[in-house]
């Protein structure tokens, strides 16, 4: 390819576009990234078992309930992100975000009585349970998030 060539695909629209825009898909990332790890870090502190812990120890059932969290904070915290239009739009929709799921699945694991139990001994249809109830309260969520 020659430099003239070169010079013209470069300074297309659609290379100009990604260069724009490339760096601020990387914040928008980021920043979600961040916000879901927050969000993970503090269920596992909320939660009245230590599932980190018992994935650790090698308990199934812990290792499905957790896998349930991190998806079910996942999937609003998408629809925050494809809905926002800036940082801070993301950060503010991202935070609520969070912190409605955190409570919904504070709601969801009082109302299933027993299950930290069953899941502290590995009973893994309790974790499936448990993901079930913690990934519908995500895609309510998330549908609301859309308006």
């Amino acid at each position: 390819m020659d430099p003239s060539s070169l010079s013209t695909v470069l300074e297309s629209a659609e290379v100009q576009a990604f260069a724009t825009g490339f760096p601020t898909t990387l914040a928008h990332l980021g920043v979600t990234l961040a916000l879901l790890v927050a969000g993970a870090i503090l269920y596992a502190l909320l939660t009245p078992w230590k599932e980190i812990a018992l994935i650790r120890d090698g308990n199934a059932a812990a290792a499905v309930a957790f896998s349930g969290v991190l998806l079910g904070l996942a999937i609003p915290l998408a629809i925050s992100l494809s809905v926002s239009t800036s940082l801070k739009d993301i950060a503010l929709w991202g935070v609520a975000t969070v912190v409605l799921q955190l409570l919904a699945f504070r709601i969801v694991d009082m109302l299933l009585t027993g299950l930290p139990q069953r899941i502290r001994e590995g009973e893994v249809s309790a974790a499936v349970l448990l993901v079930g109830a913690k990934l519908s309260t995500a895609l309510i969520l998330a549908a609301a998030l859309t308006g």
